[in-house]
């Protein structure tokens, strides 16, 4: 670190602090955000986790800057800041965090200083954009300079690396497809080192890792958090205490990261590159390996594996042997020229993804007791329909023990986010998390642990007073929604709740069927502008959506969580059906029945918990600003009627509730001013 610790005396309290920090953002002080600031002071003093649900316009960002900032000075430590999306990194790098530190640096004696770090494969290496072609043989390339939109954006690269200061792929705009960023940068197992490589002291890599070091804020994103807390080498710089916003999504991006693929073209591709560097004899070994495994696996249908095939077992065993040969093969490291080091390295680290994906498939069956085993393991389909390809995958059916163990147990941890509590309490993304439940009465819990990380929930509430801000309509005399698309009695109220609101609506779908049917069918009947997500990049959807007061928008997954549309533009958001996820998701049915076999309640613990989470954070989009007002409309019926809905309804604000058509229809014609 830059400077000594700073005995906490001498430094200003957190509400002083605070308030400082606010007036800098031209803010004002909200009952809430001092609540969470001074429940995060008491967290990082006394080490005890906390979860923190706050509101649309609470200021939570702030509420835990101030008190992670002053905790870094004082204790001369690193203080970890993860998010789970490249919009709240950008918010907080390029505009929170240089206001606040020019706020309190008068107060506090120094400026504070922050930096961002992503994992290897985010910056863009210059050691592989200057070397020889080495085109990934699982991308359909070719000479990068040829005049074509692959070459014309390698080009780019070229052209932009002269002037990049950091290498951040993100900077790179308008940006460039993944088989394009392959070619010019590496995963961490691919990387040379600083210290072999040639262009080491440039290494844009490693600039962020030193930068890191020397920060008393480090933004990262749950991927990252999630590696350092899985691998055995450190990636992110020491630290004692995690801030982790966005935390409703940090279950999911733990079990991305933790989730391995098989396929006989990554085999095949492995073989290629093997096969420069040693007897083609052995290359060809496993690219036999690899044409047996695709053999077997095309053969087999589409499904959850409960159990590992026996010709399945014999073609990963074999393809393990052939792999551990083909390592054995390389030998240790050498002494060689830069560009052949690279191109070992990149082989090496494929073999070793091979190798482990392998081992950890045979030993995922070795548990008989599906509840208890580690891994859910299951055979899919890739591709575009004119090639595709079987895949198999590996994840893990739990993400809580590593969390329990490698995160709750190393760090004190802040969890935040504007949805948190589901159901009414913590309980559901608690155990998610390896926590124990908070008030839970389920008697099906194990008994009471000793050990469990010790941790505290509140709900700061929100500034907006809900109920009188927005109306709640479940249409329930609609039909329950079916499998065959939208019924007319659905479209008929989508067009009546649009025609109300005088466009002004954002439709959430629960799948892009549904979007695409309920766009045309209402295009030529809406007397205002309907656009629907893949009619243009959803960046320039949501910004023509937000210009132009009459538009409606309609989409699915990404808009639930995406779209910030304060103002009149945004007074009507439509859900057409409770979001749950598909009964055939492998993941899903896996913990649904692990769940149920331990004498729970599978779907209410994984189904119910998804789907409040989601309509949640989409009922969410409707009041951005303090002088928002509107409707949220779902019209599944089952929200009412079902015996999970009191739960779903729990996890949604609390707005006035109706399941009125015509009192809603005239609130929305009263906001437009009809």
């Amino acid at each position: 670190m830059a400077a000594a610790p700073v005995s906490t005396r001498d430094l200003p309290g957190v509400a002083e602090l605070l308030e400082a920090a606010v007036t800098a953002v031209g803010g004002a002080r909200r009952e809430g955000q001092d609540t969470m600031a001074d429940a995060v002071r008491k967290a990082l003093t006394t080490g005890e986790h906390l979860a923190v649900q706050a509101g649309t316009g609470t200021g939570k960002s702030l509420a835990y800057l101030v008190p992670a900032i002053r905790h870094a000075i004082a204790k001369d430590t690193t203080v970890v800041i993860s998010t789970a999306t490249i919009a709240l990194q950008r918010q907080l790098v390029d505009r929170d965090l240089p206001r606040v530190a020019k706020a309190l640096k008068p107060l506090l004696g120094r400026a504070p200083s922050f930096a961002i770090l992503k994992g290897r494969r985010n910056y863009l290496c210059l050691n592989k954009l200057h070397g020889p072609d080495d085109v990934d043989p699982a991308d359909e390339l070719f000479d990068p300079f040829q005049v074509s939109a692959m070459g014309r954006a390698v080009k780019r690269i070229h052209d932009w690396a002269d002037d990049t200061e950091t290498g951040d792929r993100d900077e790179l705009v308008p940006g460039v497809p993944d088989s394009t960023w392959r070619q010019v940068s590496v995963s961490a197992r691919e990387c040379l080192g600083a210290a072999k490589c040639p262009v080491g002291d440039e290494c844009f890599a490693e600039r962020a890792r030193q930068e890191a070091g020397r920060a008393d804020i480090v933004v990262t994103n749950h991927a990252l958090l999630a590696i350092d807390a899985m691998e055995g080498r450190q990636v992110l710089p020491e630290h004692d205490v995690v801030v982790i916003d966005e935390a409703h999504e940090l279950v999911d991006r733990v079990t991305g990261v933790a989730t391995a693929e098989l396929s006989a073209g990554s085999v095949l591709a492995a073989a290629r590159r093997l096969g420069k560097l040693v007897d083609q004899a052995v290359a060809d070994r496993l690219a036999e390996a690899g044409e047996g495994i695709g053999a077997i696996l095309d053969d087999l249908p589409v499904a959850r594996w409960e159990a590992l095939p026996q010709a399945a077992a014999g073609a990963l065993t074999a393809l393990a042997n052939a792999t551990a040969d083909a390592k054995s093969s390389m030998g240790s490291e050498r002494r060689e020229d830069p560009d052949a080091a690279t191109g070992r390295k990149i082989a090496q680290a494929a073999l070793d993804e091979i190798a482990e994906t392998a081992t950890r498939l045979l030993g995922a069956f070795e548990e008989p007791d599906p509840a208890k085993r580690r891994d859910v393991v299951w055979l899919g389909e890739q591709g575009p329909d004119s090639a595709r390809h079987k895949v198999l995958h590996i994840a893990p059916l739990w993400v809580g023990g590593l969390l329990r163990e490698r995160l709750f147990g190393r760090s004190t941890v802040v969890l935040t986010s504007a949805t948190l509590t589901l159901g009414g309490t913590f309980d559901a993304l608690a155990r998610q998390w390896g926590l124990p439940p908070e008030k839970s009465t389920d008697k099906t819990d194990p008994v009471p642990d000793p050990d469990a990380p010790r941790w505290t929930g509140i709900d700061v509430g929100s500034p907006f007073v809900h109920a009188k801000s927005g109306i709640l309509y479940v249409a329930k005399k609609l039909p329950p929604p079916g499998r065959d698309g939208l019924p007319q009695a659905y479209l008929d109220e989508i067009a009546g709740l649009v025609e109300a609101a005088g466009g002004r609506t954002l439709g959430l779908f629960s799948s892009m069927r549904a979007a695409k049917q309920a766009t045309e069918a209402l295009r030529g009947k809406l007397s205002t502008p309907l656009l629907c997500q893949g009619d243009d990049s959803t960046m320039l959807l949501v910004k023509r959506f937000a210009e132009d007061e009459a538009t409606t928008l309609f989409g699915t997954l990404s808009l639930w969580q995406g779209v910030d549309v304060p103002g009149p533009s945004l007074s009507c958001v439509i859900i057409d059906r409770i979001p749950f996820p598909r009964p055939d998701d492998p993941l899903v049915a896996a913990r649904q029945k692990a769940t149920d076999s331990r004498g729970g309640n599978g779907f209410l613990t994984v189904s119910a918990t998804h789907a409040a989470l989601l309509l949640a954070q989409g009922a969410g989009r409707l009041l951005r600003g303090m002088d928002d007002r509107g409707v949220v409309a779902i019209l599944d019926p089952r929200l009412a009627t079902a015996r999970y809905g009191g739960f779903l309804r729990a996890s949604l604000p609390p707005f006035w509730p109706t399941d009125d058509r015509e009192v809603v229809h005239a609130a929305l014609r009263r906001l437009r001013g009809a």
